[in-house]
């Protein structure tokens, strides 16, 4: 389920918070420290049960609202926080953030036909259709990734993003092909390369110990 991984991202808000208002980051550092923030922090919870599709989708709980609150803290701490957002962004988040995702996906497909070209846009799109699937990436989140990267191909986030439903969700094989190609498009100096070679590591270890997902 989207809630058990992405309920952890919620504490990178803390500690988000303290380096950019006690500690006084350069703004410019914002997307940076936000980034590797969330590669850490999300790493334990690869141990963790993948979801199961269950009946049909029963009414928001309120952990399925904190999690929609989490999915859309987390994609900001991507970007630079003193850019405006767009209308129909931030008119998808409230609705992402009480765990509407059906809703916030809604919105972002109408506002990105009228911007294409719009990376934030369609992450949030990829992350709002996964969150409606408890946790599955759907091929309309998958497209909606991948537009994502072809936007920005240095932009770490459709692929760790998409790299960890997949793992979450019990496709190890993929979700390490994904994050393989997040390693092969970041810089030498990309702060969060070593994570995710760690990361990647640990999937091939899993794939050599069990034959079955060969």
């Amino acid at each position: 389920m989207i809630g058990q991984w992405l309920a952890i991202l919620a504490l990178t808000l803390v500690s988000f918070a303290v380096a950019a208002f006690y500690l006084r980051m350069p703004k410019q550092g914002f997307a940076v420290f936000g980034a590797v923030l969330i590669f850490g922090l999300i790493g334990y919870t690869w141990a963790g049960s993948p979801g199961q599709v269950g009946s049909p989708k029963q009414p928001q709980t309120k952990v399925e609202q904190e999690s929609g609150a989490a999915m859309v803290e987390a994609r900001l701490a991507l970007f630079d926080p003193t850019r405006a957002k767009p209308d129909y962004l931030t008119l998808s988040d409230g609705y992402a953030r009480r765990g509407k995702f059906d809703e916030a996906a809604g919105l972002l497909r109408k506002g990105l036909g009228d911007n294409p070209n719009h990376l934030e846009g369609w992450l949030a799109l990829g992350m709002s259709l996964t969150g409606h699937a408890d946790g599955f990436v759907t091929p309309a989140a998958n497209y909606a990734y991948g537009k994502a990267r072809e936007i920005d191909p240095t932009n770490p986030g459709p692929d760790f993003f998409l790299g960890t439903s997949l793992v979450q969700t019990g496709q190890i094989v993929a979700g390490r092909e994904v994050w393989a190609r997040l390693l092969e498009n970041s810089p030498d100096d990309a702060p969060w390369k070593a994570e995710i070679e760690s990361r990647v590591e640990r999937l091939d270890q899993m794939i050599a110990n069990a034959p079955m997902l060969q």
